[in-house]
Protein backbone atom coordinates (compact mmCIF):
# COMPACT_ATOMS: atom_id res chain seq x y z
CA UNK A 1 0.00 0.00 0.00
CA UNK A 2 1.46 3.52 -1.11
CA UNK A 3 2.58 5.72 1.57
CA UNK A 4 0.43 9.12 2.08
CA UNK A 5 3.72 10.91 0.58
CA UNK A 6 3.63 8.76 -2.26
CA UNK A 7 0.14 9.31 -2.99
CA UNK A 8 0.53 13.17 -2.77
CA UNK A 9 3.54 13.17 -4.99
CA UNK A 10 1.89 11.60 -7.37
CA UNK A 11 -1.17 13.54 -7.78
CA UNK A 12 1.16 16.77 -7.40
CA UNK A 13 3.04 15.31 -10.44
CA UNK A 14 -0.24 15.28 -12.16
CA UNK A 15 -1.26 18.68 -11.69
CA UNK A 16 1.99 20.12 -13.85
CA UNK A 17 2.42 20.13 -17.18
CA UNK A 18 5.75 20.62 -19.22
CA UNK A 19 5.74 23.09 -22.32
CA UNK A 20 5.66 20.69 -24.83
CA UNK A 21 2.13 18.96 -23.87
CA UNK A 22 0.75 22.72 -23.10
CA UNK A 23 2.27 23.04 -26.77
CA UNK A 24 0.36 20.26 -27.55
CA UNK A 25 -2.88 20.55 -25.56
CA UNK A 26 -3.42 24.02 -26.63
CA UNK A 27 -2.13 23.67 -30.39
CA UNK A 28 0.59 26.71 -29.49
CA UNK A 29 4.57 26.77 -30.37
CA UNK A 30 6.20 26.69 -27.12
CA UNK A 31 8.24 30.06 -28.11
CA UNK A 32 4.51 31.83 -28.13
CA UNK A 33 3.92 30.34 -24.50
CA UNK A 34 7.49 31.77 -23.78
CA UNK A 35 6.51 35.11 -25.29
CA UNK A 36 3.29 35.23 -23.58
CA UNK A 37 4.99 34.74 -20.14
CA UNK A 38 6.86 38.03 -20.52
CA UNK A 39 3.77 40.09 -21.85
CA UNK A 40 0.75 38.25 -19.39
CA UNK A 41 2.27 38.65 -15.44
CA UNK A 42 -0.54 36.27 -14.38
CA UNK A 43 0.76 33.62 -16.69
CA UNK A 44 3.67 32.27 -14.09
CA UNK A 45 4.33 28.47 -14.65
CA UNK A 46 6.77 27.22 -12.18
CA UNK A 47 10.55 26.35 -12.85
CA UNK A 48 11.40 22.74 -11.69
CA UNK A 49 14.74 21.97 -10.29
CA UNK A 50 16.02 21.75 -13.26
CA UNK A 51 14.92 24.76 -14.98
CA UNK A 52 11.79 22.96 -16.66
CA UNK A 53 8.63 25.26 -17.27
CA UNK A 54 6.14 23.55 -15.13
CA UNK A 55 2.48 24.73 -16.30
CA UNK A 56 -0.65 23.99 -13.77
CA UNK A 57 -4.13 23.89 -14.52
CA UNK A 58 -4.95 26.95 -13.79
CA UNK A 59 -1.99 27.91 -16.16
CA UNK A 60 -2.99 25.87 -19.08
CA UNK A 61 -7.12 27.58 -18.80
CA UNK A 62 -5.18 31.39 -18.86
CA UNK A 63 -3.02 29.98 -21.81
CA UNK A 64 -6.19 28.87 -23.40
CA UNK A 65 -8.26 32.29 -22.65
CA UNK A 66 -5.32 34.14 -24.16
CA UNK A 67 -5.40 32.14 -27.44
CA UNK A 68 -8.61 32.92 -27.82
CA UNK A 69 -9.00 36.39 -26.80
CA UNK A 70 -6.12 37.39 -29.27
CA UNK A 71 -7.10 34.72 -32.12
CA UNK A 72 -10.63 34.41 -31.55
CA UNK A 73 -11.76 37.80 -30.55
CA UNK A 74 -9.17 39.79 -32.02
CA UNK A 75 -7.85 41.92 -29.22
CA UNK A 76 -4.43 42.89 -28.88
CA UNK A 77 -1.94 41.55 -26.56
CA UNK A 78 -2.45 44.93 -24.72
CA UNK A 79 -6.08 44.70 -24.32
CA UNK A 80 -5.91 40.63 -24.00
CA UNK A 81 -4.04 42.06 -20.28
CA UNK A 82 -6.20 44.20 -19.47
CA UNK A 83 -9.01 42.21 -20.00
CA UNK A 84 -8.05 39.83 -18.14
CA UNK A 85 -5.97 41.51 -15.54
CA UNK A 86 -10.10 43.66 -14.83
CA UNK A 87 -12.07 40.19 -14.92
CA UNK A 88 -9.67 39.01 -12.29
CA UNK A 89 -10.67 42.52 -10.18
CA UNK A 90 -14.03 42.38 -11.05
CA UNK A 91 -13.83 38.39 -9.47
CA UNK A 92 -15.35 37.27 -12.85
CA UNK A 93 -15.27 33.60 -13.50
CA UNK A 94 -15.42 33.50 -17.70
CA UNK A 95 -17.62 31.53 -18.49
CA UNK A 96 -19.49 30.47 -15.24
CA UNK A 97 -21.85 32.35 -13.57
CA UNK A 98 -22.21 35.29 -15.90
CA UNK A 99 -25.43 36.42 -16.28
CA UNK A 100 -27.01 37.11 -20.25
CA UNK A 101 -26.89 40.89 -19.44
CA UNK A 102 -23.29 41.21 -19.04
CA UNK A 103 -22.19 38.74 -22.16
CA UNK A 104 -24.84 41.03 -24.50
CA UNK A 105 -23.12 44.22 -22.59
CA UNK A 106 -19.76 42.83 -23.68
CA UNK A 107 -21.15 41.93 -27.52
CA UNK A 108 -22.23 45.57 -27.63
CA UNK A 109 -19.02 46.87 -26.29
CA UNK A 110 -17.04 44.96 -28.52
CA UNK A 111 -19.68 45.46 -31.86
CA UNK A 112 -19.02 49.61 -30.92
CA UNK A 113 -15.32 49.41 -30.51
CA UNK A 114 -15.37 47.33 -34.03
CA UNK A 115 -17.78 49.83 -35.77
CA UNK A 116 -15.31 52.86 -34.17
CA UNK A 117 -12.29 51.00 -35.69
CA UNK A 118 -14.05 51.17 -39.06
CA UNK A 119 -15.10 55.06 -38.90
CA UNK A 120 -11.52 55.84 -37.99
CA UNK A 121 -10.28 53.46 -40.83
CA UNK A 122 -12.47 55.32 -43.27
CA UNK A 123 -10.88 58.65 -42.05
CA UNK A 124 -8.10 57.63 -42.42
CA UNK A 125 -8.22 56.54 -45.87
CA UNK A 126 -9.75 60.07 -47.02
CA UNK A 127 -6.80 61.97 -45.03
CA UNK A 128 -4.41 60.01 -47.33
CA UNK A 129 -6.26 60.65 -50.11
CA UNK A 130 -5.46 64.76 -49.81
Amino acid sequence: MPSAAAATQSTTEKDFYRIGEVSRLTDLKPFVLRYWETEFPMLEPVKSPSGHRLYRQEDVEIVLRIKRLLYDEGFTIAGARRHLREQKGTGENEGFGGGVGEGAAQLLSRKMLLDLRDTLRAFLTLLERK
